[in-house]
């Protein structure tokens, strides 16, 4: 599914306050976005309840929102969410459970609560590991959820040639392309985890080169729930639609043409309103 570049945009956008909120690498963040769901708001996983921007599970979400909600306006959603005696969550009203599920497709909250859980795996497995957790450890974290990505982690450093399906016989099922080559042979853990860091490198590096366009307009909507409200009545969010169509006008082109976007029209006006905003002119 094509998504569109004024809804891409505005999905970027919601990353980058996701990722000045919490702390998170912007960078990290939209690679993950890309790489999970192609930056589709509304993406759906074939073979498991994953949904969404990050293709949350529906008890990671539950977790996440239950533990992280409340600092980002859904304590309606948090204070929701029950547990069992065995830690497993439950809502017990059917038609808010599938309220707070669908929030999995909302770019804001999506991106805040992949943020939060990011910082809460890294902290975990850190302490773990005793070492810096890295943007693959971060993502195998989400692939795999903390508990299976610490014993994938801490396997494949006593023995990084053990097999991944042997380990993770329900993972590997579900996920046949991760733990199985070609040629149908299962994938040791340290071809598994080079492959995870391959794909997200070069979903990161491809998302950060579209967001170049939209720097600057993803800094203006930075401004903790205000709203920047452009000549013409535009919202943030319209400015950085325009934005990104504009900039990406000129990507490839000639230095002499790149510069006509220097010259004084509506259009750039309304560019220079946004950067100026974002510096207090």
């Amino acid at each position: 599914m094509t998504v569109n570049p004024i809804t891409t945009g505005r999905i970027q956008s919601a990353i980058a306050l996701a990722s000045s909120k919490t702390g998170v690498d912007f960078d990290y963040l939209l690679g993950q976005a890309k790489l999970e769901s192609g930056l589709n708001a509304n993406a759906k996983a074939g073979t498991s309840s994953a949904s969404g921007l990050y293709q949350f599970i529906e008890q990671s979400w539950l977790s996440v929102v239950k533990k992280h909600g409340a600092e980002h306006g859904m304590a309606w959603a948090a204070n929701s969410i029950g547990q069992s005696s065995s830690g497993r969550l439950s809502v017990g009203d059917a038609g808010t459970k599938a309220a707070i599920l669908a929030l999995r497709n909302d770019p804001n909250a999506a991106s805040l609560m992949a943020a939060e859980y990011a910082s809460d795996n890294k902290a975990s497995l850190e302490a773990t590991l005793n070492r810096p957790a890295s943007g693959t450890d971060l993502y195998m974290a989400h692939f795999m959820g903390l508990g299976g990505a610490t014993k994938f982690l801490k396997t494949m450093q006593a023995n990084p040639q053990a097999s991944g399906a042997a380990l993770f016989p329900a993972a590997a099922r579900a996920n046949h392309n991760v733990f199985y080559d070609s040629n149908n042979q299962p994938r040791t853990l340290s071809a598994i985890y080079d492959r995870f860091a391959d794909k997200l490198g070069g979903a990161a590096a491809g998302a950060s080169a579209t967001a170049t366009s939209t720097s600057y307009a993803s800094q203006a909507l930075d401004m903790d729930g205000s709203t920047v409200i452009t000549g013409s009545n535009e919202s943030a969010d319209d400015a950085l639609a325009w934005a990104t169509t504009a900039m990406g006008k000129f990507t490839g082109r000639t230095t002499q043409a790149a510069a006509s976007i220097l010259r004084p029209t509506p259009e750039t006006a309304r560019l220079a309103y946004m950067m100026l905003a974002r510096l207090g002119g």
